[in-house]
Parts: C-alpha cells; sequence; structure tokens
C-alpha cells in the first residue's frame, strides 16, 4: 500500500511539474505547419484548444503552410515543424535534404482509390487523368500503390495536381479526372453518392507513416527542449481528443467546418482508429512506406528520429497522462 502511495505521489508531482513550465519564462514562439484541414491534425487543434501548449511554455501558430511549400518553408526555418507524412521525408532527403519525423499522427494508409463513372477496371482507366493534390504527397505514393496493384504504372495515366482533397473529389465525379485518392470523411461521402471505389486500401489498414511531424535533423539537438515540449502538448492533444469525443467533435466541427453530423461521426472514428496515441514511430509503418523508393537508403535513423518520444517516457510524461485521463 505504501509503494502505490509513493507511485500516485510521484505522478502527481510529475503533473505539477508540465504544468509549471511556462511560469519560469516568457513563452516561446514556435511555429507548426499543415498542408490543410484534415482530421489528423486534430492532436494540434486539441492541444491549442486544451491550453496544452502554453502549459508547457509555447506560444504555438498553426499556419496553413500547403504541402510542399510547408516543407521548403521547414528547410529555410520559416517553419519549426510541419505536419508530413513520411514519403515526403524521404523524397526530400533523396534529393540533398536532412528531414527527419519525430512523431506520428497517423500510422495506416487512409486511402481509397474512386473513379469517375464509366471507369470500372484497370483497362478503362488506361490514358486518363488521376488528379492528386501535390506531387510526393501520400496521396501520390499511393496512387503508385493502387497502379501496381492494378497492374499499370504511371506511364499508364497522366498525374495531374488538380487541388485539395475536395477539388479532386470534384473533379472525379465530373468526368474531368479518371481517378483520384480519398480519404475521410470524403470516402463515406464518395460511396453515400454511389462514386465508384476501383480499390480500397483503406480496408487493409496497411501500416504506414502516412502523416507525423517533420523538423530538420539539426533541429532535434538545437532546440530539443523546445521540440520535447510541443511533442509533451501533442500527444496530450491526443489523450483529450481520446477520452472528450463532444470536445474534439466541436474542434472538428469547427476546424473543418463539418455540419452534418454523420459526416463528424465518421470523422471523429476515423481519427481514432488511425492515431497512435502517444505519437509512436512505428518501424513497420516506416518500412512499409521506404519500401516504395527503390534505391534509397533502408536506415530508419535516416529518416526517423524517437529518441525525443523515447526521452518523455522515461521523464515519466506517458505514466502521467494515464493516470490523468485513466487511459491504460
Amino acid at each position: 500500500m505504501r509503494n502505490r502511495r509513493w507511485a500516485f505521489a510521484a505522478v502527481f508531482i510529475l503533473q505539477l511539474t508540465w504544468q509549471m513550465i511556462p511560469a519560469t519564462a516568457q513563452p516561446i514562439e514556435f511555429k507548426a505547419g499543415i498542408a490543410g484541414p484534415s482530421n489528423s491534425v486534430l492532436a494540434w487543434w486539441m492541444a491549442q484548444a486544451g491550453g496544452f501548449y502554453a502549459q508547457q511554455g509555447l506560444k504555438v501558430e498553426l499556419v496553413d503552410a500547403g504541402g510542399n511549400r510547408g516543407l521548403e518553408a521547414l528547410q529555410s526555418g520559416k517553419l519549426d515543424v510541419m505536419h508530413r507524412g513520411l514519403s515526403n521525408i524521404v523524397r526530400v532527403n533523396r534529393s540533398g535534404g536532412d528531414l527527419r519525423l519525430i512523431g506520428s499522427l497517423g500510422d495506416k494508409i487512409r486511402f481509397v482509390f474512386f473513379s469517375a463513372p464509366g471507369v470500372k477496371t484497370a483497362a478503362d482507366l488506361k490514358g486518363g487523368v488521376v488528379a492528386i493534390s501535390d506531387i510526393g504527397a501520400e496521396g501520390d505514393i499511393a496512387v503508385d500503390v493502387a497502379l501496381r496493384r492494378l497492374g499499370l504504372s504511371r506511364s499508364d495515366v497522366v498525374i495531374r495536381v488538380v487541388g485539395d482533397s475536395g477539388r479532386n473529389f470534384a473533379a472525379v465525379k465530373s468526368g474531368e479526372a479518371k481517378a483520384t485518392m480519398l480519404s475521410e470523411p470524403l470516402t463515406s461521402l464518395a460511396r453515400e453518392q454511389g462514386v465508384n471505389a476501383l480499390l480500397d486500401l483503406a480496408a487493409e489498414k496497411i501500416p504506414w507513416l502516412f502523416t507525423g511531424i517533420a523538423v530538420e535533423h539539426d533541429a532535434t539537438a538545437i532546440r530539443r527542449d523546445q521540440l520535447k515540449r510541443f511533442l509533451r502538448a501533442t500527444i496530450e492533444g491526443n489523450y483529450l481528443a481520446f477520452t472528450n469525443e463532444q470536445a474534439a467533435k466541436d474542434v472538428l466541427a469547427k476546424e473543418m467546418k463539418i455540419t452534418d453530423p454523420k459526416i463528424l461521426d465518421i470523422a471523429y472514428r476515423d481519427y481514432k482508429e488511425q492515431t497512435p496515441l502517444n505519437a509512436e514511430l512505428s518501424p513497420k509503418a516506416a518500412e512499409n512506406t521506404i519500401a516504395q523508393f527503390p534505391g534509397v537508403s533502408t536506415r530508419l535513423d535516416d529518416y526517423l528520429d524517437a529518441s525525443l518520444l523515447d526521452e518523455i517516457g522515461k521523464e515519466g510524461f506517458i505514466a502521467s497522462l494515464q493516470q490523468k485521463y485513466r487511459l491504460h
């Protein structure tokens, strides 16, 4: 019994310690880029709403930075972190960059390959436009996976950057594009509207570092303390979202401008199914992603840095959250 009392006391002290961080100094300015509103950003939005970044001594500005433009801003020092998947990190590093993922915000392929009216087979897809949001984005890489499954390659179709997911969806419905990759909640909306699902990758739950927290490699040493603060607050954002469904849905509705309760339910459920609670970087998910790039280094350390998460765990922060939110 005495040991249990000591354990609870230790967790309580740790919670007070994390909450007292900002009392000793002015908040640190910190910019985090997103490619656009998505339920995979929910941990960050919840951390803002819950005041967790402020508790960690950070004044975080969430910037809609676009996809590849955001990575350029990260490399030039205009952003401290960027919300991006591992495919992008591999692509940038292959071209001479030096980025790392320090945490995961989604560890499975979320895409379904939808096709336009009359496009029912791989043969129907040949020579047609496949709409994507950005070259090298996770949706673009998932198109490669789908084409191989269908016995095709990129040379068999015309890959075209059309716009965001909503614009790509509209292009497929109108016939402007023959196919596109969609994720929730658009996936469910497309099914409801009778759009043909040519290939459902999401149903396979393939381990994949779909999206995460990208940084410049040297920042893991130069700004290590700031990045750990950001990670702590982000992880607590997940804990709040996982345990307070209504608060999470309120934030999703606001940030993603969702008014349909059914779509809101889908977006929240998808978030919970795809998000690693403690932002863990899955080696298997990383290996599957890197395998899409023949000829690149297969060393996980060239793309991931899990040491910050390891330190956060050893310092007792995760244990304190598990106690606070009653999640184990």
